[in-house]
């Protein structure tokens, strides 16, 4: 396979600040051991269970991908986004590391987002299933409060097709349902707790991910540095499939896209944002633990739209 490298050069730093709801105190989070390599090595996604390779390689940089429409500059400092949302207990783990040098990338930022099983974003319930239409759970009556949380860029000039959109949306409500930041731990470690995403018009199974960097954590959230990079995380058909079994995903009639059909997957496994599955094949409703190790570029800016990937996307 043919590497390219992304831009080099470093761009102006960006502001961004995050306010915690009722001004609670930010606290590391301690997850596992091992030292700055590929955590993960070796390990096969979707299987009920995993192996370690001894190999300490480091990773490549992670693909950068599309923000999307629906990003909200988050308000919610939190490792358990689940809220009152049904559908398969999840955890997240995701390992940050740099991808020049493989040490863990500490007391970063890491904001994640994702739809519902149904397909609906909170933030966005009047848009339906990701804004597409079909599928999901359409919203009835207009919001009647304002959104807590703010969107950063630009609103789209027009509507947003299957969420895939690089401009904004104005919020529609005030809901932060999937939706959290948390920081990094000095092994580059953070994790959630969440429910298996499920799928809406036009896009595969997908969570949406961003890293901050060189900011300042205090009591009242993270304030300044700017964004590393801006990606996607994505399941395998096998899991995905067994998913569609469960309830309430089996209530969600939206035609859905495969991973090999998705216009935003880059289609060159876990370095495009391929998971590390790891679940009861025979009873997938018992949970997921879903892990990867993110290799970014600290120096560099990456926080909107931008779509060059940091390494080549070969087609397997």
């Amino acid at each position: 396979m043919t590497e390219t490298q992304g831009p080099a050069h470093k761009r102006n730093m960006t502001r961004r600040k995050v306010v915690v709801a009722g001004g609670a105190a930010v606290a590391a989070v301690g997850v596992g051991g091992g030292i700055a390599v590929n955590a993960f090595a070796g390990e096969t996604s979707g299987d009920a269970s995993s192996s370690s390779s001894s190999a300490e390689t480091c990773y490549k940089l992670t693909t950068e991908t599309t923000e999307g429409p629906y990003y909200i500059d988050a308000d919610k400092i939190r490792q358990d986004i689940t809220e009152d949302q049904e559908g398969i207990p999840m955890t997240l783990e995701l390992k940050v590391i740099d991808a020049e040098t493989c040490k863990p990338v500490k007391n970063a930022a890491v904001d994640i987002w994702h739809c519902t099983a149904l397909g609906v974003y909170s933030g966005y319930e009047v848009m339906g299933s990701g804004g597409a239409g079909g599928g999901g759970t359409q919203p009835s009556g207009a919001p009647s409060d304002a959104p807590s949380g703010t969107p950063t860029g630009e609103p789209p000039s027009g509507a947003p097709s299957g969420g895939t959109g690089g401009g904004h949306s104005e919020p529609t409500d005030d809901e932060r349902y999937l939706r959290g930041t948390w920081k990094t731990d000095k092994r580059g470690y953070v994790t959630f707790k969440t429910i298996f995403p499920g799928w809406y018009q036009g896009r595969c199974v997908h969570i949406h991910v961003k890293v901050h960097v060189d900011g300042e954590w205090t009591s009242a959230g993270y304030e300044g540095g700017h964004t590393c990079h801006t990606g996607q995380l994505f399941f395998d058909e096998k899991a995905v499939l067994a998913s569609a079994e469960v309830s309430p995903y089996s209530t969600n009639t939206t035609t859905r896209t495969t991973l090999d059909e998705d216009t935003i997957y880059p289609d060159n496994g876990h370095e495009g944002g391929l998971l590390y599955l790891k679940y009861n094949e025979k009873n997938i409703a018992k949970g997921v633990h879903a892990h990867l190790t993110m290799g970014v570029a600290p120096d560099e800016t990456h926080d909107s739209t931008d779509t060059q990937p940091s390494a080549a996307a070969s087609s397997s």
